[in-house]
């Protein structure tokens, strides 16, 4: 403000001086004042005064616009990968052409609405449908059924999330995916990108076993949104609390079949892994019977469309399959003594999901988690007994053995 004061102060002396209109001048007021000392100086002071005033008008106006241009400069952020995703779909939709992410996003919608509807036409429950977004960008789709005339508790869960890894976890993801980012030029951060579709069903009876599944889609994003790293993750497994083999060899072929069909090393691998990611190390035993399990699929082990196709085609085979088993044991009868053990098996069940389940501590350490869809996975009722010990040669231990030690069932 102190800067204008001068200037003012000039402009206000300018105003008591003689006017002067170089455009127009009468003939005789022109003849006088080129015989006038007096006017000429008139008129040359006058000139002078309005090139200063101009002069210094223009220097504050100068020095203003430059102040502003850096203590206020015009922010022009460009667009989060989330808002980019988000014009995509509203110009053009998802089509075979999109991101992968899109396509992902896409399917494991589609597929979450018909297996939703496959597991209410067997049980005759509808299920509640929670929509809810996060302000970090992304959403999800929770459904979930309780108290059902087949399922105790089922849950249909997808998320989308969008965010961005700091420093450190790039660092730490590295060690997995080296095409990340170079050892040399680690960035201060990455907007990331995962979608997947998450399942579990709890049936009432004890007889009728519980099954767990999984298929997800990770990728980062390079600072003009085209995808960077990317890989995929998921897999199936059944949980009985009484084991039938029949159904442990269909469970296992109908996986099988899916997995030759794209690469016959993918079974032994994946069935491998599965057996020992769910484990329970304080237990000494596997949570169930397993399936299959696979993380961390890149560029490295196939291109990123055969890998896509293969995920498709092991979440729809899904359904068939479980609700065959189903419908051969959820009519069956059983006693007190095996509703207790399916309830103590269940305790097992959530000690492995809250002490040694990955995807649970992932999810609950993403900022704006929402955990009623992360552990939406945990039974509706579950038991623990101290010191409890099935009797020897019984069912109830015959599953314990299996547990300890897996099997190959085709």
């Amino acid at each position: 403000m102190a800067s204008r004061r001068p200037t003012l102060r000039l402009f206000a002396q300018c105003k008591t001086k003689p006017q002067f209109n170089p455009t127009w001048t009468p003939r005789r007021a022109a003849s006088s004042f080129q015989s006038s000392g007096s006017a000429r100086q008139a008129f040359s002071s006058s000139r002078n005064y309005l090139t200063l005033a101009a002069a210094a008008g223009l220097a504050v106006t100068t020095t203003l616009s430059y102040k502003m241009a850096v203590e206020d400069p015009i922010r022009c952020d460009s667009p989060t990968l989330a808002e980019r995703d988000q014009q995509m779909k509203r110009e053009k939709g998802v089509t075979d052409a999109s991101p992968m992410r899109l396509r992902m996003e896409k399917f494991v919608k589609e597929q979450q609405k018909e297996i939703v509807k496959a597991l209410e036409e067997a049980d005759g429950t509808p299920f509640r449908v929670d929509e809810w977004q996060r302000k970090e960008g992304g959403g999800g789709i929770t459904c979930v059924l309780q108290e059902g005339k087949v399922f105790e508790k089922a849950g249909v869960g997808v998320s989308v999330v969008y965010g961005t890894l700091p420093k450190p976890a790039i660092i730490k993801m590295r060690a997995n995916h080296k095409n990340l980012a170079q050892e040399d030029d680690i960035p201060d951060s990455l907007e990331f990108f995962a979608a997947g579709l998450s399942l579990i069903v709890h049936p009432k009876n004890p007889m009728a076993p519980t099954v767990h599944l999984n298929y997800r889609y990770f990728e980062t994003a390079n600072p003009d949104g085209s995808s960077g790293a990317w890989w995929f993750g998921g897999g199936s497994d059944l949980t009985p609390s009484y084991l039938f083999d029949e159904d442990a060899i269909q469970f296992h072929k109908s996986l099988k079949e899916v997995c030759d069909a794209h690469d016959k090393e993918y079974y032994p691998r994946f069935k491998k892994w599965c057996d020992e990611y769910f484990y329970n190390k304080h237990r000494g035993e596997c949570r169930g019977i397993g399936g299959i399990f696979f993380d961390d699929l890149d560029e490295t082990v196939s291109d990123k469309e055969n890998t896509f196709a293969f995920v498709q085609d092991a979440l729809k085979s899904f359904a068939p399959t479980y609700l065959s088993i189903i419908n051969k044991r959820k009519d069956m009868p059983f006693t007190e003594e095996e509703k207790r053990w399916q309830q103590i098996r269940r305790g097992k069940y959530v000690e492995f999901n809250l002490v040694h389940d990955r995807g649970t501590a992932f999810g609950l350490n993403t900022p704006g988690a929402r955990v009623e869809s992360i552990l939406m996975s945990l039974p509706l009722t579950a038991r623990w007994e101290y010191m409890y010990e099935p009797a020897p040669k019984s069912r109830e231990a015959r599953l314990v053995e299996v547990l300890k030690n897996p099997k190959d069932w085709v």
